[in-house]
């Protein structure tokens, strides 16, 4: 009998799990208490790691046209010009780490794939209920009107995912605490708005001479004219509206005339850094935001939810104890580890120092290791087990460029033989040394990227887990 997940909300984590569920033939619905979908800009910088899990789920064409690189910043005090840089770190393209961080809205990309799949997100469906036992979780679903009562629906469900944000329902009714802090001394005034008067190619930032480190960020928004505007609140400042918005600008432009208008979404943030002491209990898991609460800092609580997502997917399409009960202690780990890198960055931005908006290659997720984990408990250099496993190009029989991310993709696990030796079986792959001649299905390294990614010799065998990490590590 096929299985069958619910998924409790509809951002990125949800959508990712739901994908990585559909193209495995899982039977997944995923539910969405709000009425339409959000159209703002929250979470729209997505890291490398992130964009070769979009490249695996069949997407990163798509997320590419609709995205913008790190684009230079303008720098103004009191009006006045005084330097241009780039917003963020530049990485160029390597034959091991093929993206560099883009900004992009993702949400409708990840929709309009999971719909290939046949599956749609149910706008207006509230999770109001849920109980589980060792056969599966019932839950309840008020749809059709979530303000007025609706109408209640029962769902059987194999297993059942909260992804439904820091205020999770599922995390609450599991009663798992969600430890951390919010620092109400720190408040940012966020929004989507259009700025006559300023070039869209660039980004801005305009402080006053006797705080230049403590201003107003504008950052150009991909598919449109819009851009992210973040701005510090006095205590007095309450109001998330585009007067405010506008009198905060005016306020540090010295006299330019920068005309807001067109505001589709704005908010007050305070710094909420929280972390759930559990992911899992019995057949329910909690995912993204659900899980860990992140400082916009660093950009890290978007991508963390989508590798929750891409993590727990093929675990639970497989429903092995072992994978199961490795899901918890891998992202958990790595979870704690983002808060605290974000966490300094906030810090960073709250003093004042100059490099608070630098974001260092631990930011671009491509260092995250399950080395130490259920699934690795070696972690020796040698072996591996539980690293990222690297692009690299090789050529085929045919002396095509194949890249082995394309060896990696689809819902399989993938083995890479190095040099002489077995190998026979599906998605299992002979790579030989650069000028050697393939037979077969051979593949034969590119100028030693593939060897040198993976440093390997002759013999050894790799076998990459369906979500790209090492799973075995031998020779």
């Amino acid at each position: 009998m096929t299985k069958q997940v619910l998924i409790a909300g509809a951002g990125p984590t949800g959508l990712t799990l739901a994908i990585e569920l559909a193209r495995r033939g899982v039977g997944v619905r995923i539910v969405e208490k709000a009425e339409s979908f959000f159209t703002g800009s929250r979470g729209d910088g997505l890291q490398p790691r992130t964009l070769e899990v979009f490249e695996d789920l069949g997407v990163i064409d798509a997320v590419l046209a609709a995205g913008l690189p790190p684009m230079p910043i303008k720098a103004y005090v009191g009006g006045e010009f005084v330097r241009e840089q780039l917003f963020g770190e530049h990485v160029d393209p390597t034959p091991d780490v093929p993206y560099p961080m883009v900004r992009s809205r993702t949400e409708g990309i990840l929709r309009d794939r999971l719909a290939e799949f046949g599956v749609q997100v149910e706008l207006g469906t509230e999770l109001v209920g849920f109980e589980q036992d060792e056969s599966g979780v019932r839950a309840t679903v008020r749809r059709d009107g979530v303000e007025a009562g609706g109408i209640r629906e029962t769902v059987a469900a194999d297993y059942l995912v909260g992804a439904d944000g820091g205020r999770s329902f599922v995390r609450k009714e599991l009663g798992i605490a969600f430890e951390g802090t919010t620092d109400e001394s720190i408040r940012m005034l966020l929004g989507d708005v259009q700025a006559d008067g300023l070039d869209h190619a660039f980004g801005y930032w305009f402080s006053a001479p006797e705080d230049p480190m403590s201003g107003i960020m504008l950052t150009p928004l991909s598919g449109g004219a819009q851009f992210q505007f973040g701005a510090p609140l006095d205590d007095g400042q309450v109001e998330a509206s585009l007067s405010t918005l506008q009198a905060k600008l005016d306020a540090l432009t010295g006299g330019m005339t920068v005309k807001l208008h067109d505001l589709s979404w704005s908010t007050v943030w305070r710094p909420n850094v929280r972390l759930a002491e559990r992911f899992r209990v019995g057949r329910v898991f909690i995912a993204g935001d659900a899980a860990h609460v992140h400082p916009p800092t660093g950009g890290q609580g978007l991508n963390t939810g989508v590798q929750d997502g891409y993590n727990l997917g093929w675990k639970l399409a497989d429903g092995s104890p072992e994978l199961l009960d490795s899901y918890e202690p891998e992202r958990r780990a790595v979870a704690a580890r983002v808060l605290g890198l974000s966490s300094e960055l906030m810090r960073k931005y709250a003093d004042g120092e100059p490099d608070a908006h630098e974001r260092g290659p631990g930011t671009r997720q491509l260092d995250i290791s399950y080395r130490g984990g259920p699934l690795s408990p070696r972690s020796d250099d040698k072996l591996r087990a539980g690293d990222r496993a690297p692009d690299a190009p090789v050529f085929d029989v045919n002396g095509k460029q194949v890249r082995l991310f394309e060896l990696f993709r689809g819902p399989h696990a993938t083995s890479l033989v190095f040099g002489d030796g077995p190998a026979d079986g599906e998605h299992v792959h002979r790579v030989l040394p650069a000028g050697e001649t393939a037979q077969g299905s051979d593949f034969v390294d590119t100028d030693g990227h593939a060897y040198a990614a993976y440093g390997a010799s002759a013999g050894a065998r790799v076998t990459i887990r369906p979500d790209g990490y090492v799973a075995n590590w031998q020779g």
